[in-house]
This record gives structure tokens, sequence and C-alpha cells, in this order.
């Protein structure tokens, strides 16, 4: 979009300083040059920083048109009447249809005020296309040179006609855009009205230099032609640039950069702008401090005296203070929070200001989601650290003050006959401590890696267990996160399969393709329909990893766990 906005902007300036000097060195020419090069250049800025708004595609069209126009003239003053000064001086009423009548309708950022104005823009451009192709073929003579494209007889009358018509239309059209935009202008707010002033200003003088000019050429009077040229040329553009920059309309400023006194052309900047610049903030940041960071970027980027943003199960992360009701709302992360903004600083809330604030939604959404994935994995700890508590409580604990009651009642009665049921029992405590241990982090996991410790749980099952591994992963280790999430996804559709499937055997695969190491656990049970988010607390860790959990499951045809985590080399 910046190449074809430069493009453009190019071709309008090149095309007007070209057709503008062929026609003669002279003060004058260089005052002509100096205005229309008014138009490109705020039409480039606009677009090139903002590529969103039509309303700078638009002046670039505008500044296009009256370029290869007057670089049309200058063919037909140096070279002759040629066919392609001809056809360039059919840009001219593409360059006045598009400043009389689409400058002030799109005003200010290139959308029609309204859908009832559809049929006077499809009017105008019809009118525009009719008077452009009719432009090259009328009999008019120019320097005293003929016309190589003139028709005349029935041909010409119907040129003629043609441009007349579209000539006139596009003045009818001028007026009622003209008219529309000054009942916009009352019904505006204050901020609003002002900033629409100067755009009526520019529009009334502009028309006036039509009239001034066209009356001019009919007497014979240069000097006022002259000055109702200049009216034409400079007093919208002119009256765009002040309204825009003074107003801040499409968040437009003038201000004072650096050290030395100069003036900078700046807008406000676009989401990607603003995330770029927190992308360092955000990256280290806890998904809280993001979400602060963020309320912050949308109370500057839109100019809110607030933002805020709210999570579903409570909580909120606020930016600024929150004088006076929310003005915008947005759902975000398919409605597990919300993000609202506050009044504006100054003026109304524009379609522009939605569009940013729906953009900002995406981001915010991401950090919502790591938010409630962290707590959900927080919480999913908890709840293990209460059932090892549990555990120890209810059974270890109570064996382990069962042995030693059992061994200071041996004690004092001398009886021998005691010891043996006490080995028994002490064996029984350490068999429970190590299967207790075996959900902590199993030591065969720590020494043998992934597949052997597989196979080491399976093998101590009621229930034929089948460990298929590729060749190559009996050797290879992996992180100890990585080999743990695996390991007790794979443990616990174990147990489920044991104690719900009813399974008669049951069939453990692990590979590792296309950067991922994946294990799938298929048993021949019951089967079961699976609720959402079965298995929620191994999901939560395996995303942790960048990794997913699914479980497909058919009654009576018995159900798989298949889990994967990245692997890279």
């Amino acid at each position: 979009m910046r190449a074809l906005a430069g493009a453009l902007a190019l071709l309008a300036g090149g095309s007007l300083v070209a057709g503008a000097l062929m026609e003669g060195m002279t003060a004058a020419q260089m005052i002509y040059i100096g205005v229309g090069l008014i138009t490109p250049v705020l039409g480039w800025l606009i677009a090139v920083r903002r590529p969103d708004v039509r309303y700078g595609w638009v002046l670039l069209a505008t500044a296009a048109g009256f370029g290869l126009g007057t670089l049309g003239v200058g063919l037909n003053v140096r070279t002759g009447l040629d066919v392609l000064g001809q056809l360039l001086t059919a840009f001219f009423p593409v360059f006045y249809g598009l400043q009389w009548v689409f400058l002030p309708l799109l005003f200010p950022d290139g959308r029609l005020p309204s859908p009832r104005w559809r049929w006077i823009a499809r009017l105008a451009a019809g009118a525009i296309v009719l008077h452009a192709l009719s432009m090259p073929f009328l009999p008019l003579d120019y320097v005293q040179m003929r016309n190589p494209l003139a028709q005349y007889g029935t041909t010409g009358l119907i040129a003629a006609l043609a441009g007349a018509l579209g000539q006139g239309i596009v003045m009818i059209l001028a007026f009622v855009a003209f008219t529309g935009l000054i009942v916009r202008a009352v019904r505006a707010g204050a901020a609003e009205r002002r900033a629409y002033r100067w755009i009526v200003i520019g529009g009334a003088l502009s028309l006036a230099g039509l009239i001034v000019t066209y009356f001019s050429f009919g007497s014979g009077s240069p000097a006022a032609a002259s000055f109702g040229l200049l009216a034409v040329l400079l007093s919208v553009p002119a009256a765009i640039a002040v309204a825009l920059v003074r107003h801040q309309l499409l968040d437009i400023r003038l201000g004072i950069r650096g050290s030395r006194l100069s003036l900078v052309f700046d807008m406000r900047p676009t989401v990607s702008e603003l995330l770029s610049d927190l992308s360092p903030a955000l990256q280290d940041a806890e998904p809280g401090a993001q979400l602060t960071t963020l309320a912050r970027a949308v109370q500057e980027g839109l100019d809110v005296r607030w933002a805020e943003v709210s999570l579903k199960g409570g909580g909120s992360f606020l930016a600024g203070a929150k004088d006076g009701a929310a003005s915008v709302r947005e759902s975000v992360a398919g409605g597990l929070g919300e993000l609202t903004a506050g009044p504006k600083n100054q003026g109304r809330f524009s379609a522009e200001d939605r569009r940013l604030l729906h953009a900002f939604a995406v981001p915010v959404g991401l950090a919502i989601r790591s938010a409630a994935l962290a707590t959900r994995l927080v919480n999913a700890q908890e709840a293990e650290r209460r059932r090892l508590e549990r555990n120890l409580h209810d059974g270890v604990q109570q064996q382990l003050v069962a042995l030693i009651a059992g061994l200071e009642l041996a004690r004092a009665s001398g009886d021998a006959e005691m010891l043996p049921p006490l080995r028994e029992q002490a064996r029984q405590t350490l068999d429970d401590l190590r299967e207790l241990a075996t959900g902590i982090h199993p030591s065969v996991l720590t020494q043998g890696g992934l597949v052997e410790a597989v196979e080491s749980r399976g093998a101590r099952l009621p229930v034929p267990t089948t460990v298929l591994a590729d060749p190559g992963l009996r050797t290879e280790r992996f992180p100890d996160e990585v080999e743990g999430a695996l390991y007790f996804t794979v443990s616990e559709a174990l147990a489920n399969a044991l104690k719900h499937a009813a399974a008669a055997k049951i069939l453990v695969r692990l590979s590792r393709t296309g950067g991922r190491l994946r294990a799938e656990v298929s048993d021949d049970g019951r089967g079961f329909d699976p609720p959402p988010g079965a298995l929620g607390a191994l999901a939560d860790r395996l995303s942790a990893l960048g990794g997913g959990l699914k479980v497909t499951s058919t009654i009576g045809e018995g159900t798989t766990v298949s889990a994967w985590v990245p692997a890279h080399d």
C-alpha cells in the first residue's frame, strides 16, 4: 500500500510539474505548481500512515486527475494538438468531479454519510465518466491548432451533448453534496462543527472561483481568471488540511519534535505499531500485567478517559480513572472477557475508533486465555497437592501408625509370633509409598526414560497391556516436563480403562512424527460419550507445553486417548 500511494503521488506530482513547465517557466506557473502539489502530498501522507482511511486515496485520485490533465495541456502547447495530449485532458473532468462532489461528500473518513447517498455517488461517477469520455472529441481548438480527435456533424453533436450533460450533472450534484455538507455541519457537535466549517468555507470558495473563472474567460480578464483558478485549486485541499490537522479528525496533528523547532505531521499509530512498541513489555510479563498494559494501550490509542479489561469470572484491569459510563464495548475470547472504553477526551467515537477497538480485542483475548490457562494450572496443582495430602493422611499415615503400635505391643509382650505379620504390614506400607511416589515422579521415568516407565506401568496391570514404541524412542531422552506430561497422561488413561471401561486388553503406542512426541492409549472396553473438557487438568498441562489432548470414544467400541507435545531435534 505504501508503494501504491507513493506511485500515485509521484504520478500526480510529476505529471503536474512536467505539464506546467511545458507551458513556460513563469512565476504564475511556479505558483500553479506549488498550489497543485498540496493535494498529492496531503493524500500521500494520509494513505501511507492510514491506508485503511479511504479519504487519502480519494485525494490521490483527485491529484492524479489534475496532474494528468495538466500534462495533456502541456503536450498540446509544446508539441501541438496531438492524440496523447487530447486523451490526457480527459482527466480534468475526473479532477473536477472528485473535488466538487466526492471530497465534500466523503469528508472526513472517505465514507458516505449514510446509505441514502449511494445514488448520488453512483450518478456522479457516471456523469464524470460521460464527461471524460466525450471531452477529447469535442471540436475545440487551442493556440490556433486543430484538435486531431475532433468529431463534427452528428457525432460531434452527440459528443458535445454528452459532455454538456455530464458536466451539468456534476455541477448539480456538487451543490447537492455541498448542501449535505452544510447540513452535517449544523447537526454535528461543537467540536466537529468547527472542523466542518473549514471544508464548507473551502467548498464555497472553490465554487465561487469556478464562477469567476468562467465569466472571466468570457469577458477577457486573465487576471480575474487566474485568481479564480487559484481559488478552485487551493481552497478545498487547504481547507481539508486545516480541518484534519487543527481538529485532529483522523488523529492528524502538528507538533514540535526534537531539539530544533520544526513542524511534524503525525497521526494516531495503528494497532500493529502500538503492539510493536508494546511487545517488549508484553513478552516477559505475567498475564495480569499484560492485560493492564493492553488496557493502557487502548486508552492511549483511542484517546479515551479510561479503558478496562474485565474477566467473566471476576476481576478487572483498568487504565485511567473510571470517569463516566462506558461508550463502547467489545466481547473478547469467546465471551471470557470484555473490553470497554470510556468517553473520548475530544469528539465522538468514529467508525475508525470502533475498528481499532475491534482489532485490540485479538491480543486482549489471547492474554485473557493465557490468564485463564495459568489459573487452571494453579488450580490443578492445588488439587493435586490436596489429593496427595489426603492419600498420605488416610492411607500411608494410618498404616504407619498401626505399624508403630504393633511394634510397641510386640516389644512389650515379647511375643515373637507377632513379628511376621508386622513385617508383611511394613512391606505393604512400602509398596503403598512406592505407588504414591509413582503419582509424583517415578524413579524409573527419571532413570530409564519414557518408554521404560510406560512399560513398567503396564506390566503391573491385571489386564494384558501391550506397549508399542518407535525404535529410536527407547534410547532418546526428552525434557523432564515433556516426559512427565506424557507419562502421567498414559497413567491416567490406563487407570480409567481399569476402573471404568471393563477392558479386556489395552494398547499403548509411543511415536515421534512431524516434530511431535505422541502417546495413544486404546482399550476395548464399554466406551462412553466424552463430555466437554474431559481430562481437563491433563489437557491444560499439555497445552502449557504447546501440545494437545483428544479423547475419542464410542459406546460398545472402546476408548482412545491421544496426546502430543512438541519435540524438535
